[in-house]
């Protein structure tokens, strides 16, 4: 056993790769308040939304592969903004990225998939034209 691993330095030098691999002290901290996590890894490759998407086969199978939402979407970003080629491959559907699958079928009838808006100002509220069941009492006024 290496005197490193006795002390624990090769911990410290993989704990200075990540901050440097995050951008430094100020990036790892960015990264920490928008995604709670700081994690190493290979780019593998970035969808048209500007999301990144990562590997790293040292951490546990299921949680080795993993995605970077775009700045664009600061704090408002969830797994629907995620493209369902990138979804295969984050969830062990393909080890092919899409820019690397030659199979990968590409037609030209073939829509991309919109992000979920629930909670948004942009969701679906369906209109009513039925009268409801339970109408609210109202007083009488005393005039």
């Amino acid at each position: 056993m290496s005197i490193a691993k006795i002390f624990a330095l090769d911990k410290v030098a993989n704990f200075f790769n990540i901050i440097r691999q995050n951008g430094g002290i100020r990036g790892s901290l960015w990264k920490l308040y928008r995604q709670d996590d700081l994690k190493d890894g290979t780019l593998i490759g970035e969808d048209r939304f500007g999301n990144k998407y990562y590997e790293n086969p040292r951490y546990f199978y299921a949680r080795n592969r993993w995605v970077e939402y775009s700045p664009n979407f600061h704090m408002n970003y969830d797994a629907s903004q995620v493209p369902a080629e990138w979804f295969g491959w984050l969830h062990y559907k393909t080890d092919l990225p899409p820019h690397q699958d030659p199979s990968r079928p590409k037609y030209h009838w073939m829509l991309y998939g919109n992000e979920n808006l629930s909670g948004t100002k942009g969701q679906y509220v369906p209109y009513s034209t039925t009268r409801p069941k339970v109408e609210p009492w109202v007083p009488k006024s005393k005039e």
